[in-house]
């Protein structure tokens, strides 16, 4: 694919995944003038059809209409393609979507944790290797060609009020950029445009080491609060438990040393951040609660393979994973074994 110059123009968009992320998004983009569609299906898929997507932000209700299916090919080719489903849903959702794909068609990836195309024309010496982790037999990487992603780090709390009704609680931070590093033209057209859509947008050098600073801290929040039901400043508040959350932390931290991405920060100064959300539940703790499938793979299994690939030693990330896994196939929210 190509930039065509610099007359990048995002007219067409589509969002996959229409929850609490991709509604925020679909409202804001929609309200360029854009035209945005929805990819849904069931009880979204109606109320989106009947009420259109609904935003409670700062005190008002913003309504947008769009249009939505559940057949990609309704739709058509998209300029845009929004991706904000869970990790878990994601290799079923990249099946479906490649209508919305032309050779131009710029596809920005805002999900948690290690994505599939995170090695790729990056990682120093495990560069270009695909995670088995995150798509086992290839076949996200296959439907989704990585000349058409952006990578996108998300920093903002929504919610899911009813089907197409999203609530936004704080952040507005969205951080853009192309997996190769180079600021393109359509990485610039994009930015712009998140920009203009009301986000507090930035064009990253490297969004690899965006993408595994966030992961630095929710890999080990995350499942450790699914499994206990504990809050975040509980967690921190238990000197034991933050010791294992620190030891896995620098696990981390050392894996990423060696593909390219170095924190300067020590697991302390992280936790002095968490601690500033209060009492926050996450999302993972939040979708055990509700009987949906947890995102272990793309938080804590592909950090566990990474250092596998840069013969770094995991033995706490590995405990992390055996626990939280068993604890969520207990409760059929975790399928697949590592």
């Amino acid at each position: 694919m190509n930039d065509k110059g610099n007359d990048v123009k995002f007219n067409k968009m589509a969002i996959v995944g229409a929850g609490a992320i991709g509604g925020w998004m679909g409202v804001h983009l929609a309200r360029t003038g854009a035209q945005v569609s929805v990819l849904a299906r069931g009880d979204t898929l109606a109320a989106l059809q009947q009420n259109g997507l609904q935003l409670h932000q700062g005190g008002e209700l913003h309504t947008v209409a769009v249009k939505a299916s559940n057949d990609a090919a309704v739709l058509g080719v998209q300029d845009l393609v929004v991706i904000s489903v869970k990790a878990p849903a994601l290799a079923s959702v990249a099946a479906q979507v490649g209508p919305l794909i032309g050779p131009d068609t710029v596809v920005l990836t805002a999900m948690n944790g290690v994505p599939w195309w995170f090695l790729q024309g990056f990682g120093g010496p495990v560069a270009d290797r695909s995670l088995a982790s995150v798509d086992p037999e290839g076949a996200i990487a296959r439907a989704l060609p990585a000349p058409h992603i952006i990578g996108c780090v998300v920093h903002a709390s929504c919610s899911v009020d009813a089907p197409g009704v999203i609530r936004h609680h704080f952040g507005d931070g969205l951080i853009v950029g192309e997996p190769t590093g180079q600021v393109t033209p359509r990485a610039q057209a994009l930015h712009a445009l998140l920009k203009t859509a009301g986000f507090n947008a930035t064009l990253s050098p490297q969004i690899q080491k965006d993408i595994w600073y966030k992961l630095w801290g929710n890999m080990t929040i995350n499942p450790i609060s699914a499994i206990t039901g504990a809050t975040t400043d509980r967690i921190l508040d238990d000197a034991l438990v933050r010791q294992f959350v620190s030891s896995v932390m620098l696990e981390a931290k050392a894996i990423g040393e060696k593909i390219g991405i170095p924190i300067e920060q020590q697991p302390e100064d992280r936790h002095a951040v968490t601690r500033k959300l209060g009492a926050f539940r996450t999302s993972m703790l939040q979708d055990v609660e509700a009987g949906k499938p947890v995102e272990l793979d793309a938080l804590v299994s592909a950090v566990r393979e990474l250092g596998q690939l840069t013969q770094i030693d995991t033995p706490m990330t590995d405990a992390l994973l055996g626990l939280s896994r068993l604890h969520a196939q207990g409760r059929g929210l975790y399928g697949a074994s590592v």
